[in-house]
């Protein structure tokens, strides 16, 4: 049984299927030409993770598939429930990424606070001749501890970076419209932990009273979520991280918000653009950029290997 990985598969996945014996296919097929290859091939599962698209033309003209596999949490590049309604099984792994994202969300957070993303690229440009004068520059950082951070989306993601605010003394409100509270369990490394629930507040209530500000939601399907209203009811010198879908801000308003002193500093993971991000939203020294990694370490890429190694094993019943 073949199983095409187009985005790529950890070794541990590729271990795991071919233990079961799946034949793993890691070839990366261009979108153009993946609708011939899964009927040439016949592929019977199609793994993928952002890039590849798995759209109705592919569900309704491949046969042999049975089932689609997303690394990751995110779908919307596939057609789920039209999938779901032809017989094919779709599958993600919306737990194995959650600690990685989290903790990407805070090396922006840190790195805005302390001006990393902009002293990182002018000390080894003038730091040598000019280091004085940064110093000045850069004096004006802030601590973390002790300020109120606002997730809005309490799903694993958001409630990971609950347990690692809570962990260096922040206060922790959040936002969601499908959950009322959220039990937050913090383990320390000696097997002690520390139970917290945080009660779901409005938006607009997280917006005003947030001193940094970090989005875990869906893609928007019309308008953003973060726009200039929502700006300005934000406190004069918040942050706002966005490590979940590009076009959740309104990147223009936010560069307008960067530009006034309204935003302090933001970091961004994912672009209205993506893969050609916006020039100005790459290049402002105040935003602090990945290039949507936030899934990308080795720890959450063995655990959606394997994860999804058991789920394709378990469907098609090989033990």
């Amino acid at each position: 049984m073949k199983v095409l990985a187009n985005d790529g598969l950890d070794q541990s996945g590729i271990d795991a299927l071919t233990e079961k014996g799946f034949e793993v296919i890691t070839t990366k097929v261009p979108q153009e030409f993946l609708l011939d290859y899964i009927n040439e091939h016949k592929i019977r599962t199609v793994l993928v993770r952002s890039a590849t698209q798995v759209r109705k033309d592919i569900i309704d003209n491949c046969p042999s598939l049975e089932i689609i596999g997303r690394g990751g949490v995110g779908m919307d590049n596939i057609d789920v429930d039209y999938a779901r309604e032809k017989g094919i099984h779709v599958i993600n792994t919306p737990s194995a990424s959650s600690e990685s994202v989290a903790e990407l969300v805070f090396a922006h957070l840190f790195s805005g606070a302390r001006f990393l993303q902009d002293s990182n690229r002018r000390m080894p440009l003038v730091g040598d001749t000019e280091f004085a004068s940064l110093k000045k520059a850069y004096a004006a950082g802030i601590e973390l501890k002790g300020k109120t951070i606002g997730i809005i989306g309490m799903g694993r993601i958001g409630q990971e970076v609950a347990k690692i605010a809570l962990g260096l003394g922040m206060r922790v409100i959040a936002a969601d419209n499908m959950i009322g509270k959220a039990s937050i369990k913090v383990t320390f490394y000696n097997n002690q932990f520390i139970n917290v629930d945080i009660e779901t507040e409005p938006l607009d209530a997280v917006l005003k009273h947030s001193d940094f500000i970090t989005l875990h939601v869906p893609a928007q399907k019309e308008g953003y979520m973060i726009g200039k209203s929502q700006f300005e009811m934000m406190k004069d010198g918040v942050a706002i991280v966005n490590c979940s879908r590009g076009g959740v801000i309104d990147e223009a308003a936010l560069i307008e918000a960067l530009d006034s002193g309204k935003v302090r500093f933001a970091g961004l993971d994912v672009f209205i653009n993506e893969p050609t991000p916006a020039k100005e939203i790459i290049t402002h020294s105040k935003i602090s950029v990945t290039p949507h990694t936030g899934a990308s370490t080795l720890e959450a890429q063995d655990r959606i290997g394997l994860s999804l190694a058991e789920q394709i094993s378990s469907i098609f019943q090989i033990h």
